[in-house]
């Protein structure tokens, strides 16, 4: 245990603090997540027993991710002055009733309907019906990372900060890895093989990650700390500099605008996380209804190979944040600039090669390369802008991350339907992710931090 405080009293509950911290917060993304990305395997069923097309689909997918990219700079700006676990709680519970609602949808439609609606009005109903809960949803899943990139920035110290702030970002493959598992089991069940398996199961897909939804919500009001100085504890060292300008004698604290919406490097970090999520979008998004139809895997298997994927992302992130602090001094985007060219190189292979394990293995690479720099950016940003704009830098370059998310999963699904397969999405996000590279180069000279600046 690396010693911070002279105190060695001071020094263990820091520590115990700290990893209690990132215990609770991965645990809290982590149920935001298994409440997001079910949708993703719930769509097939939507498409199969209700009738719901790919188009209709991706034009949820694509308003909420244009409202979660704002909903997350919103909430940032909101996190970085508000009580995390508060804030935290009440986006899981909204989360966890939206979710019930979900299973719902059919039931709501009759209700507004009042069960005398044609088979088109009704799929046209139920489509607005589903994207007005998608929506909803993404709005308050906006309200889970800001209040732990907060914690994360008060607790870490820069010099950690890539590699503990990986640790941390794990919680998005736990949660994507867990819930492809559970919910493609889940679509799996029924008469095995007959014309039923699967029909209505795709309500299951959320009512279930509901449950474990209010379940967490208990757990994270019990058990989820506050910021150091909450916690009656000194400021994390190495950052003493941010508060000690709005004292006596410092310089005044810079605006919001100078420290992060004129910073140049934070627009490319921007740029750099559109293309990561455009590309994530693909396989976390469509990537269920792709490996069914393009790879001929069932519901479950294809369930398995996103876990698969999601978990190739942990270690991804993990080696990825330990390379940035190790070898290239915290500057992340270095790190990212070889990456991002991987993950682009190993799509192309994972959809030239035919489906079996070498596929499924590309597809893995692509997690692997790809989630490191997911997690990177915000790292650089919280590095740049320091910990007192921790949530607004992460949430504004958030906007653009959601933005590539919503263009992505309307284009991906647009193309599928119009073309008649998936060859042309996935090289179009194939090359996403070759420009992805582009924009991580523009920051190579960036520096490593402004703590102290």
């Amino acid at each position: 245990m690396k010693k911070l405080f002279d105190d060695e009293g001071v020094n263990r509950r820091f520590h115990r603090g700290q990893w209690r911290m990132l215990g609770m917060t991965i645990v809290g993304y982590t149920l935001f997540y298994f409440m997001r990305k079910n949708f993703s395997f719930a769509m097939p069923g939507l498409e199969q027993d209700l009738g719901v097309s790919k188009s209709m689909l991706g034009n949820c997918l694509f308003a909420g991710g244009i409202v979660y990219g704002i909903s997350k700079f919103l909430n940032g700006f909101i996190g970085d002055r508000v009580n995390a676990r508060r804030m935290l709680c009440v986006g899981l519970a909204v989360c966890a009733c939206v979710n019930v609602a979900f299973g719902f949808a059919p039931e709501i439609v009759n209700f507004i309907s009042g069960g005398g609606a044609d088979s088109a009005s009704r799929v046209t109903t139920l489509a607005v019906v589903l994207g007005g809960l998608y929506v909803l949803n993404q709005f308050f899943q906006g309200t889970g990372f800001p209040p732990c990139a907060k914690l994360i920035a008060h607790w870490i110290p820069p010099h950690e900060l890539a590699t503990k702030m990986n640790v941390w970002n794990t919680s998005h493959s736990i949660g994507g890895g867990i819930v492809a598992k559970i919910c493609g089991v889940i679509m799996g069940l029924g008469v095995i093989g007959s014309a039923n398996q699967g029909v209505g199961m795709w309500k299951w897909c959320f009512w279930s990650m509901a449950i474990l939804g209010f379940v967490g919500l208990v757990l994270m009001w019990l058990r989820l700390p506050g910021t150091p100085e909450e916690q009656g504890l000194p400021p994390v060292p190495g950052t003493e500099g941010a508060k000690a300008d709005d004292q006596a004698g410092g310089q005044p604290r810079p605006s919001v605008w100078k420290a992060v919406f004129s910073h140049p490097a934070i627009w490319a970090l921007g740029c750099c996380n559109f293309t990561i999520n455009a590309v994530r979008a693909l396989v976390a998004d469509w990537g269920p209804t792709l490996l069914q139809e393009a790879k001929h895997l069932t519901s479950s298997e294809a369930g398995t190979v996103i876990m698969a994927f999601e978990f190739a992302g942990i270690a991804g992130m993990l080696l990825s944040g330990w390379v940035t602090d190790r070898f290239a001094g915290g500057r992340s985007p270095r790190v990212c600039v070889f990456l991002m060219a991987l993950s682009a190189v190993f799509l192309g292979l994972f959809w030239t090669l035919p489906s079996g394990a070498a596929s499924g293995a590309a597809l893995c690479a692509v997690g692997f390369c790809l989630y490191g720099p997911q997690a990177l950016t915000g790292v650089a940003a919280t590095n740049l802008c320091g910990k007192q704009f921790a949530g607004t830098s992460i949430g504004f370059i958030s906007l653009f991350s959601y933005i590539g998310v919503s263009i992505s999963g309307k284009v991906c699904g647009t193309l599928a339907q119009s073309t008649g397969g998936w060859q042309v999405p996935v090289w179009v996000v194939a090359g996403t992710a070759a420009a992805g590279m582009v924009f991580f180069l523009t920051l190579w000279r960036a520096k490593a931090h402004n703590y102290g600046s």
